[in-house]
């Protein structure tokens, strides 16, 4: 089992790295699960992510209650709504030009209704 969990991890990990250079894909709920996993079956690298300048506080913050800061909730809502602008302008389908944008008005609602620090 442990190497299940593990393997989540570097794929989450690998999501996430990915969520860093591609601008509709998060990043930061891609650690979260990361750290999740390790947390169940990589002791260090859970130490290693909870310790990381940059994505410890939210993980530490997450796992405090489920914590969102409101500077990650106002930059959430900003890339989403620019994810929804772009939709717009794409060669999709017409039901995914509706879906998409709406997916993301419910993620941001459930965001803004997380306990902020």
């Amino acid at each position: 089992m442990q190497l299940l969990w593990r393997l989540l991890a570097i794929v989450f990990l690998a999501l996430a790295l990915l969520g860093v250079v591609l601008p509709l894909l998060p990043t930061v709920p891609f650690v979260l699960l990361a750290a999740w996993c390790a947390s169940r079956g990589w002791p260090a690298l859970d130490a290693w992510l909870l310790g990381h300048p940059v994505y410890g506080p939210s993980i530490r913050d997450w796992r405090r209650g489920g914590v969102v800061s409101r500077r990650a909730k106002w930059m959430a809502s900003f890339s989403m709504a620019i994810g929804a602008v772009v939709m717009q302008f794409a060669s999709l389908p017409p039901a995914a030009r509706i879906a998409g944008p709406l997916v993301m008005l419910a993620t941001a609602i459930w965001l803004w209704c997380r306990p902020e620090q």
